[in-house]
């Protein structure tokens, strides 16, 4: 595993890539079979590092994710791939013209790398509510996605804690895995008749009270404690984050964004540009919904994407190279 940058080069990074998880490793092997300086900058906080197993991601079934990200730094370092372990602290354009392909990455101790072209993809962090115990729990037994924790605990005792209108999908999903389901509805506002009718219809029961406590030692959860004292004895206990993506490194970009159902992100296309032609997103931070395998393909696809942009640049370079060495020269020119 590389630590620190041993390319010695004065030129620009063809692309740097801020955040080492599997979309940024992803784009990183891309770009280094494609025969381009890369520079990865990684903070080391990935997303899923509360998490000692990894599920629904093919070919990894049950890994720790931390061990595919060690087996993501080998691959890419193969093919000539830098790392960094670091933070990044600002990016500017500094092209003297918005896109031109001169961005400057300053890192939380001050070292400054010149790149021509530079993918996000330093995903989110979780907010949780603050409820005493709900964090100790996060990643064991407080989970937040039904298709990666939902088998792991099937037919046990599941409440899903509401925090957004999100919850109502995720407690449809979760009776899918179980018959045993209690949503708790305290934080996120009274539900309607319909609402009711439509939970109760699959034997879901519903707790208005508000969740004060999360209950448990260890890897155990045993349940949660009501705002009037009582205890809901539960198994594990599904629950959203508001996702706070890690982007503000690049608000000297003065970059578009969009809201949408998980919050405010960065606006990119199908490929993960974004509104500055020299920088590109991919995974958690503009999709914060994105699973494992999710953000490895847009990580992938903003690699192919930022190569192909290069590429151009490459060509429409060396086109007026040539240009001006046939335009004739003042010295060259014969008087009349």
């Amino acid at each position: 595993m590389h630590t620190s940058v041993t390319d010695s080069s004065s030129e620009p990074w063809d692309t740097t890539i801020i955040g080492g998880g599997v979309a940024g490793l992803s784009a990183a092997l891309m770009l280094g079979r494609a025969r381009r300086r890369v520079l990865v900058i990684d903070a080391g906080q990935p997303r899923n590092r509360f998490a000692a197993h990894m599920h629904a991601v093919l070919g990894h079934e049950g890994i720790d994710p931390a061990e595919l990200l060690r087996t993501g730094r080998s691959d890419a370092s193969a093919f000539g791939v830098e790392f960094a372990d670091a933070s990044v602290t600002r990016v500017e354009d500094v092209s003297g013209q918005q896109g031109s392909g001169q961005l400057s990455v300053t890192t939380e101790d001050g070292t400054s790398h010149s790149t021509r072209s530079l993918i996000l993809t330093t995903g989110i962090t979780d907010r949780l509510p603050d409820i005493s115990g709900l964090s100790e729990h996060w990643g064991t037994n407080v989970l937040h996605c039904p298709y990666c924790h939902g088998w792991e605990v099937r037919d046990r005792r599941l409440g899903v804690l509401a925090t957004s209108p999100m919850a109502l999908h995720q407690v449809q999903l979760l009776r899918q895995w179980s018959d045993d389901v209690v949503f708790f509805a305290g934080l996120s506002g009274p539900l309607d008749e319909q609402t009711r009718t439509r939970l109760g219809a699959r034997g879901i029961r519903i707790v208005d009270q508000a969740v004060i406590e999360v209950l448990g030692n260890g890897d155990t959860l045993r349940g949660v404690r009501l705002e009037d004292g009582s205890i809901v004895e539960i198994d594990a206990i599904f629950t959203g984050g508001a996702p706070e993506p890690h982007d503000r490194m690049l608000e000297p970009l003065n970059l578009d964004r969009v809201d949408g159902p998980m919050g405010n992100v960065i606006a990119v296309d199908a490929v993960g540009l974004t509104s500055n032609p020299s920088v590109w997103a991919a995974g958690n931070v503009v999709s914060p919904a994105a699973n494992v395998p999710v953000a490895m393909g847009a990580g992938s696809f903003a690699g192919a994407a930022v190569n192909a942009a290069l590429v151009t640049r490459d060509f429409d370079t060396a086109v007026e190279q040539a240009a001006r060495e046939l335009s004739p020269t003042p010295d060259s020119e014969v008087p009349a």
